[in-house]
């Protein structure tokens, strides 16, 4: 693999932006190309990021000869098509969260990976930023002894949208994919795949979950409580308890530089800035990867991320509620 891992970013929406300003602050990237559904809004994305060359249509990017991985960052339910095209084009696969809509996609994009022989990897930036990464070597470590609970909140009011995407079936829209999916990919990480899913949501007249309160839980009898939605303002906090003390990732935990750690009588607090706009550390650790001749990341493997969509499709069966794209 050479030297700088030469990135094309798929779409031109507010995530794909966030994406190429963190490449900028990236060590080993380079953005080289963009593809769009549209020549007019490649040529205006490629011009604000000086990326030399542009698409009018995700097929071109995918056939891009000077391209090594593709970030693709359009809504949810065109993820699995759009990582289809660039894994059948021999590219490497950075996908935006949610993974895809459903485990069954999810299992598909894997399965294509490893049979090709290419790298993919969910784009759960959070897990990469060093506040997350010293939360994971504090529980390593056994600084607050077994864990026994995991909580974690992500919800905010949108306003009311219903042709916004956030609102939309047909998009995949509602909170447990966009904003959940970050309170379940931390019980995933601190406690793995549970055993139990309880979960109650109000489905609004969009026919989306508008906020929700899930509980999983676990053969060891650990517990994670898991609040999301789209139509109401929690705090953005998640606590790990353990029988020897307690960590706290502070609001805004999903992407958050602070965290508490209350054991042996004392509190300790971490403050880890993260790099660039936080994305840039999901970009770096597709680069090791790649560079080491890795097919997917420790930190984020690929049978974690089919488990939470598996996890993620329990939950969504309990409320009865499928997207239009299923």
């Amino acid at each position: 693999m050479r030297a700088k891992i030469r990135w094309g970013i798929l779409s031109t929406g507010s995530i794909a932006r966030k994406f190429a300003e963190a490449l900028q602050s990236a060590d080993g990237a380079e953005l080289v190309a963009v593809g769009s559904r549209t020549q007019e809004k490649a040529d205006a994305f490629a011009g604000q990021f000086k990326v030399p060359h542009s698409h009018g249509s995700y097929e071109a990017l995918a056939a891009d000869g000077d391209v090594d991985a593709v970030y693709v960052a359009t809504p949810h339910p065109m993820h699995h098509p759009n990582s289809l095209l660039c894994l059948r084009a021999g590219k490497a696969v950075l996908c935006e969260k949610p993974f895809t809509v459903n485990a069954k996609q999810a299992a598909e994009l894997i399965s294509l990976a490893r049979k090709k022989k290419l790298f993919l990897m969910e784009a759960m930036w959070t897990r990469f930023l060093p506040i997350l990464v010293k939360t994971r070597e504090i529980l390593t470590a056994g600084a607050i002894g077994e864990v026994r609970m995991v909580s974690a909140q992500f919800a905010f009011d949108a306003g009311w949208n219903p042709q916004g995407r956030l609102l939309n079936a047909e998009l995949g829209g509602g909170g447990l994919l966009d904003v959940g999916v970050y309170c379940v990919s931390l019980a995933s990480m601190v406690l793995g795949e549970p055993s139990r899913i309880a979960g109650l949501a109000d489905i609004g007249k969009t026919g989306v979950d508008e906020k929700s309160a899930v509980v999983l839980g676990y053969d060891g009898g650990q517990l994670a409580v898991a609040v999301s939605g789209v139509r109401l303002s929690v705090p953005h906090e998640a606590m790990i308890f353990g029988t020897k003390g307690m960590m706290r990732l502070h609001h805004p935990w999903w992407c958050g530089t602070k965290m508490t750690l209350s054991a042996g009588g004392k509190d300790e607090v971490f403050d880890l800035p993260f790099k660039g706009n936080g994305y840039t550390h999901e970009a770096e650790e597709v680069g090791r990867c790649l560079a080491a001749g890795r097919l997917e990341s420790e930190t984020m493997p690929l049978d974690e991320t089919l488990s939470i969509m598996k996890t993620l499709d329990g939950i969504r069966s309990q409320w009865r509620l499928r997207y239009p794209v299923e």
